[in-house]
């Protein structure tokens, strides 16, 4: 089945049901299902009418929009190929991501398109289609008004390809992602499984796949009008007016993104009494975020979120179930607990051997190489909605084995079952901290530390034989203070070096994960 099909279902059940909301050109505007439908459908027409068909790749380089979901959908219509990449990780990555998979057409907004200038590989692309602006070298997007909707829809099955994304290839070559058509529905079921939206229920989407699950679940979705490329640095004022103007029921956001949220609704004394449920991931949700969040939101369920790019979602905890011998079981070291695995994923803690690749294991080998309650490892999973290769294969030997016929992927995170059967995360495999003393990683102590009052971020590190902790103070914090209630809280992980900094690197996307590559160039340069 095409995944359209899914998403364009309700144009059909509940026609008038607003679909998207948005802001264009500074007014608000409402996209009914039908309406959807209609684009889509005209959309593929104009597509088509470019010489564009099933397997070609098209890459958008545009923002969170109405007009992201009609091209995605449209793009889904005629068995093409919608790639995505991060603009904002530089020149090089978009050629070699360009390089990987050479696309068949660009579709952007007019900004995306001044980076032709500066990109040989974007100059290459054949077919150019600009959305907005009308620009010299570019078909205009808004001649798909002038097409007939198609009501035809690429006949696709389980394994045609959908939707390619790429890693960040900070420290190498980018990873390739390509999701299937099966691949999507499977993970749209399980997305409408932990999230439970559907008709008649408004969700403020601020991370682009989960308009796709709210679409597919006749769930109306708002899109709100904020600079969602850096949700850390978001204008939390101009959002929570947003929230009190639609009053959305749901939220699936970043923790940096809440935490903005929560801050200055505490600060206000504002009461975000509409939300019955917020889900938190994409990134580390720790204890302090899941606190503020049900100060501000009482109504609401508070959900975080553990999942990748390659199996999302993976386990997911409610606040409300997190006692507080958890609390302190994660302000003492013992990690950061993310649940029970979601129902379609299996999930096993195997000896941590990351950096080694795993050769195929029959299943009782499997089986007994996977460790008991409270033994810690590297995680891995398995299911419908894992990504089972990456693009030409890069990748697959340092992330993939075979149990049997099942393929396997290794988060490359370590963590620990407890009796419960519930995961507790330590942070990265490779960024564990093994010296004299042992080892320790990252969230142990990342996470005991984020409880401090404040403190805005904290980042443990190994270096030469040196435990060192970054601290991201808050304003107007007395450092000597903080760090002194820091050094006894945490006197059983033995830190050496206590460094304070303006900021601590984080990853563009999410602006909540620590950037060790860049936090390890930070102490070469300082010593």
């Amino acid at each position: 089945m095409n995944i359209a099909e899914i998403l364009c279902r309700h144009a059909a059940t509940s026609p008038d049901a607003p679909a998207i909301r948005d802001v264009k050109g500074g007014l608000p505007r409402t996209l009914t299902f039908r309406e959807l439908e209609t684009l889509a459908a005209r959309a593929a027409s104009f597509l088509r009418s470019q010489g564009l068909g099933p397997a070609d790749r098209i890459l958008v380089l545009q923002p969170m929009s109405a007009e992201l979901y009609v091209a995605l959908i449209a793009i889904f219509r005629i068995g093409a190929v919608a790639m995505f990449l991060d603009p904002s990780a530089g020149r090089e990555h978009i050629e070699r991501c360009c390089a990987i998979a050479p696309p068949s057409a660009l579709l952007a907004g007019a900004k995306a398109h001044v980076l032709r200038f500066v990109s040989r590989a974007l100059r290459r692309i054949p077919r150019k289609i600009s959305i907005g602006t009308a620009l010299p070298g570019a078909s205009s997007w808004n001649h798909i008004s002038e097409h007939a909707p198609n009501p035809a829809i690429y006949s696709a099955e389980a394994d045609t390809p959908a939707l390619l994304t790429f890693t960040s290839g900070s420290t190498g070559e980018p990873k390739a992602a390509m999701r299937t058509h099966g691949f999507l529905l499977a993970q749209h079921q399980a997305l409408a499984d932990a999230l439970r939206l559907g008709p008649g229920d408004l969700d403020l989407a601020t991370l682009p796949i989960f308009v796709l699950a709210n679409l597919g679940s006749g769930a109306s979705t708002l899109i709100p009008d904020a600079d969602l490329r850096r949700p850390g640095q978001i204008k939390s004022a101009a959002l929570v007016k947003q929230i009190a103007a639609h009053k959305p029921v749901s939220t699936a956001a970043s923790p940096a993104l809440c935490e903005r949220i929560a801050d200055h609704c505490i600060a206000t004394g504002t009461l975000l009494i509409n939300f019955r449920k917020i889900f938190v991931g994409g990134a580390p949700v720790f204890p302090r975020v899941l606190r503020k969040l049900q100060k501000i939101a009482p109504c609401a369920e508070i959900v975080a979120v553990y999942g990748s790019t390659e199996a999302e979602p993976i386990a997911e905890i409610s606040a409300a179930s997190i006692s507080e011998a958890d609390y302190r079981a994660m302000e003492s070291g013992r990690g950061l607990l993310t649940g029970p695995p979601v129902p379609a994923i299996r999930l096993r803690v195997i000896p941590d051997q990351w950096g080694t690749s795993i050769t195929r294991l029959e299943t009782a080998q499997f089986d007994a190489a996977s460790l008991p309650p409270g033994e810690i490892g590297e995680i891995v999973v398995s299911g419908v909605h894992v990504l089972h290769s990456y693009w030409g294969g890069t990748g697959d030997h340092e992330t993939k084995f075979r149990v049997g016929a099942a393929v396997w992927h290794r988060t490359g995170d370590a963590g620990y079952l407890d009796r419960s059967g519930r995961l507790w995360l330590l942070g990265r495999c490779s960024a564990r901290v093994s010296d004299r003393r042992g080892q320790l990683y990252p969230f142990a102590v990342e996470c005991a530390a984020s409880s401090e009052v404040g403190l805005r971020r904290a980042a443990f590190v190994g270096h030469q034989d040196r435990r060192i902790l970054f601290l991201e103070p808050e304003r107007d914090i007395n450092s000597d203070d903080l760090t002194a209630r820091l050094r006894s809280s945490l006197s059983w992980a033995a830190i050496d070096d206590f460094r304070l900094v303006h900021r601590i690197p984080v990853d563009a996307r999410h602006n909540a994960k620590v950037n060790f590559t860049e936090l390890l160039r930070m102490i070469s340069r300082t010593g």
